[in-house]
């Protein structure tokens, strides 16, 4: 690490980032599958992570999921079963406080081919999760447990929440989300950055949809008029959606479910349907064409349509406030030697729901790694320690200020 002048009086407290078991502990966590769905794997990494951040001086408890709702192929509605959400809380106090969140999920489900950790070359691993993100989540406890060795400790206090649906949308997470980031100073998350260190900064929204077509069944060759359609209609409403896609709005019927044997008119189909709106006026105009489009299609197709489904992740400007992170974490990264950048991404996090609250969040504050959500993640090792100082020193620096 190069430090400058101005890093001096955290000096000693950043130079133990060496010392901390970042990569140990990244691949013990790594090493349990965690797929959403993986119920039992997710119960065993919580544990781990319940354990581990038990060191920080402050209350960890593991917090039972939302309820969650899904449309079955079938049309009906039930219930999704997620794990349980870890969170701490130090300091509650303070006069500044922040929240860091991470995810313990990851998008390998219990049967997947991709399980091992494997080294590809010297300082490269390639792993499920490695980056996406549970090296994040290793970057995040360093930089506390860093913080808690320097003088400006006591004068901030932090909640952490590390949810266990991030790569599914957070569904049963996203009030959690909302309740632990009021009055917050800011947020850091703790997804991958790209691999030359760049971090993400405005994002677009996204919304998904399942929208439900009952028609009626008839004969195809015996009465095929007396039938309603639902694959026809779906097929419509996915044309007249796709219509709507523009610069800055970007629609993508994605699948159809239903239809039957050739010889009977289908009466039941499911459409989804997922919008990126690039803004909260982008997102609204997706919404009301939406919702002008569900009458027009049951009239004209005679039948019913029903839509489940909402925009989980609003779109993330960067704000004032927003910039004034961004810029706090590039003055960090210019004092460790590191030039911080950042730019857009049509991808969605955590960050977005933390920015609908009003609070400014940075949220790539984890490792340097790529290909994500494929069986070549990989991680940068070196970046553990790099992204630990970055984040501490950041965390310090609100301390310092009592502010941005």
């Amino acid at each position: 690490m190069r430090m400058t002048h101005g890093t001096s009086t955290f000096r000693e407290q950043l130079e133990e980032a060496a010392s901390l078991p970042l990569l140990d502990r990244t691949l013990s966590w790594s090493g349990v599958n965690s797929g959403t769905t993986n119920l039992a794997g997710i119960k065993t990494v919580a544990g781990m992570l319940a354990d581990a951040f038990s060191a920080l001086p402050g209350d960890v408890s593991l917090v039972d999921p939302s309820p969650v709702e899904a449309v079955r192929t079938d049309g009906t509605i039930d219930q999704v079963e997620r794990g349980q959400h870890l969170v701490a809380s130090i300091r509650p106090d303070a006069p500044t406080r922040i929240l860091l969140t991470g995810h313990m999920d990851t998008v390998f489900p219990a049967d997947h081919g991709f399980q091992k950790i494997t080294e590809l070359e010297p300082g490269i691993l390639n792993g499920p999760g490695l980056a996406d993100m549970k090296g994040g989540i290793s970057v995040m406890l360093g930089a506390l447990q860093l913080l808690e060795q320097s003088d400006v400790a006591d004068r901030i206090g932090y909640d952490i929440m590390i949810n266990s649906d991030e790569e599914v949308g957070s569904g049963s997470s996203a009030a959690l989300i909302e309740q632990l980031a009021k009055g917050k100073t800011a947020a850091l998350t703790y997804e991958p950055a790209l691999p030359d260190g760049t971090l993400a900064g405005e994002r677009g929204g996204s919304g998904n949809f399942s929208i439900i077509f009952i028609g009626k069944s008839a004969h195809a060759g015996r009465n095929p008029d007396e039938g309603r359609n639902a694959l026809i209609a779906a097929a419509d409403m996915a044309l007249r959606l796709k219509a709507i896609h523009r610069e800055g709005l970007s629609v993508n019927p994605a699948k159809i479910d239903g239809g039957g044997p050739n010889n009977a008119v289908p009466d039941h189909c499911i459409l989804r349907v997922n919008f990126r709106p690039k803004s909260l006026e982008d997102q609204a105009e997706a919404q009301m064409r939406l919702d002008q489009l569900i009458p027009a299609i049951a009239k004209e197709h005679d039948l019913d349509v029903h839509c489940h489904g909402g925009f989980g992740r609003p779109p993330k400007p960067i704000d004032p406030q927003a910039q004034k992170l961004f810029g706090l974490v590039k003055q960090c990264g210019a004092e460790l030697g590191l030039d911080i950048n950042w730019r857009g991404t049509g991808g969605v996090c955590d960050g977005n729901n933390i920015a609908a609250c009003g609070v400014p969040v940075v949220d790539t504050m984890g490792v340097r790694g790529g290909a994500i959500h494929s069986s070549d993640e990989f991680l940068i090792v070196d970046s553990l320690v790099e992204r630990t100082q970055l984040s501490a020193l950041t965390i310090m620096r609100i301390a310092e200020r009592g502010g941005l």
